[in-house]
């Protein structure tokens, strides 16, 4: 009922992540035996360090915005007199707010990132950094690192556990954060890996990095706080404009002809998401349907379809809650993935590319069904691609659910300012007024009108509803200074950012 016409042109041929040139050098100059040197406080490992001018130091997310790690290496780096350095994050929070002192200083002059939020988004978007800043996909990031298009000097992984062979795990330990997903690349790949951890342990049963990757271990306090890992909405909604569009979502679903025994599925931590989610889980009962896997960031309510048997296993990159880090301790069918793993276009195993359905957030859709999810209608970087991209592209039907008004502001626009995921990766826009299918599905659009009470429009007809509600919205005025790059998954550019 779905064709295929996703976006096979920018698709590369498979070079095998872990099997390319730069991965192979590697694991020839390594040797597997060794161990890690243990014993140098932060500040004796930061003094030892050699840094230089231009470096890329490298962090990840996985305790959101709970994390400790960025803020104290780069208070202690900030004091050595370096500039110029570019910052490898995965992501981006509120707690990482050092790094605005350091962008107007010129001691941090470039920001690589699948998502930017707080000050340091608003101060990129203020023109307030040096260089162009990247805002990748969770899956272009490991590509781009792998295949030595960013090179990293110096890692910086918080490790809730570390054993005396320095092999990392999540899920130990008073920081447990459960997957490490998005820290594995840099591990394998940076010239240099130090684990900052709060927990030592004699041996790790569950290993997220192995420790012949690991240079230096460094032993601290607290690498941070588990609870800032829920720094989202990961409740579903009780609004009944969002209900109303999660059960649209089911009944669509219901009827895309994916919904059969061993479907698999994605979808966002989001109030609707979860919502839809529910509904879901509703008509996997109702039905006797049993799914493959779920996929993602995972959240616990995401955990309770697993233990009630409604998904045969999760595969989970990070996880959004402390229920699904209980989960991934103790649940052998709870699988962490690699970012790899998850979403590199060149690993032709990734899961992303498995999903029947993800359900997917936007802040704009324009006419050729573009999704924003990286910048407000003032301009200002409000997130970033993360799996949006990757998983619109992977999956059989990609669905984008939002209100069609909120705040007075339609989501439907002329053009998106930003364009963080391709139209031609989403199918279908459903809205508390209506569902709006990409026409290049022509099939499903006559069988959902055919079998369905859905309020099928075109994306036209759903945007002269909006605005008659709202009134035409009034063009945004670039600047001409760019601040930043939309990038897709395979690296090459999307969209410019612009300084507000």
């Amino acid at each position: 009922m779905l064709n295929s016409l996703k976006r096979e042109v920018l698709e590369r041929p498979y070079e095998g992540a872990f099997k390319n040139q730069k991965f192979m050098e590697y694991e020839c100059s390594k040797d597997k035996s060794r161990k890690p040197n243990f014993g140098k406080s932060l500040d004796e490992i930061i003094d030892s360090i050699e840094l230089k001018d231009g470096m890329t130091l490298s962090f990840h997310h996985h305790l959101r915005n709970g994390d400790y790690i960025l803020t104290e290496v780069m208070k202690r780096i900030a004091k050595k007199g370096v500039k110029n350095l570019k910052i490898a994050a995965t992501s981006i929070f509120p707690c990482h707010d050092i790094l605005v002192e350091l962008m107007e200083k010129e001691i941090v002059t470039k920001i690589y990132a699948s998502y930017y939020s707080g000050p340091v988004a608003k101060a990129i978007s203020e023109g307030k950094c040096k260089e162009i800043c990247t805002v990748s996909t969770h899956g272009g990031r490991p590509r781009a690192i792998m295949e030595g298009e960013i090179v990293i000097d110096y890692a910086f992984i918080a490790a809730p556990s570390v054993d005396d062979m320095g092999n990392i795990s999540g899920s130990e330990g008073k920081s447990a954060c459960g997957s490490l997903g998005y820290a594995v690349a840099d591990a394998y790949m940076a010239k240099n890996v130090i684990a900052i951890t709060d927990n030592r342990v004699k041996k790790l049963e569950k290993i997220d990095i192995e420790g012949y990757t690991v240079d230096e271990v460094v032993e601290v306090e607290s690498i941070g706080d588990s609870k800032g890992i829920v720094s989202g909405t990961t409740m579903i909604t009780k609004d009944p404009v969002g209900l109303k569009i999660a059960r649209d979502t089911k009944v669509l679903i219901e009827n895309s002809g994916l919904f059969k025994d061993g479907f698999s599925f994605q979808t966002g931590a989001g109030g609707i998401s979860l919502a839809v989610a529910d509904e879901v889980k509703k008509l996997m009962i109702e039905k006797n349907i049993k799914g493959s896997f779920a996929s993602g960031g995972i959240t616990g309510y995401i955990v309770d379809m697993l233990e009630e048997g409604l998904f045969e296993e999760l595969w989970d990159v990070q996880c959004f809650d402390l229920k699904a880090v209980e989960s991934i301790k103790k649940n052998p069918n709870h699988r962490k993935m690699s970012a790899n793993t998850y979403a590199n276009i060149n690993n032709k195993e990734n899961i992303a590319s498995k999903l029947d359905i993800v359900i997917l957030g936007a802040s704009e859709i324009d006419l050729n069904y573009n999704v924003n999810v990286t910048t407000g209608s003032d301009g200002v970087i409000l997130g970033g691609s993360g799996g949006h991209a990757d998983t619109a592209a992977g999956a059989k039907l990609s669905i984008i659910v939002s209100k069609l008004v909120n705040a007075r502001i339609g989501c439907i626009k002329d053009e998106v300012l930003t364009v963080s995921t391709p139209g031609d990766t989403i199918d279908i826009l459903v809205t508390d007024r209506g569902v709006a299918v990409n026409p290049k599905h022509k099939e499903l659009i006559e069988n959902l009108k055919e079998k369905t009470n859905l309020n099928i429009l075109t994306i036209e007809e759903l945007k002269e509803i909006q605005d008659s509600y709202t009134g035409k919205a009034r063009k945004f005025e670039k600047s001409d200074k760019v601040v930043a790059v939309s990038e897709y998954r395979d690296g090459t550019s999307l969209d410019l950012i612009y300084k507000i």
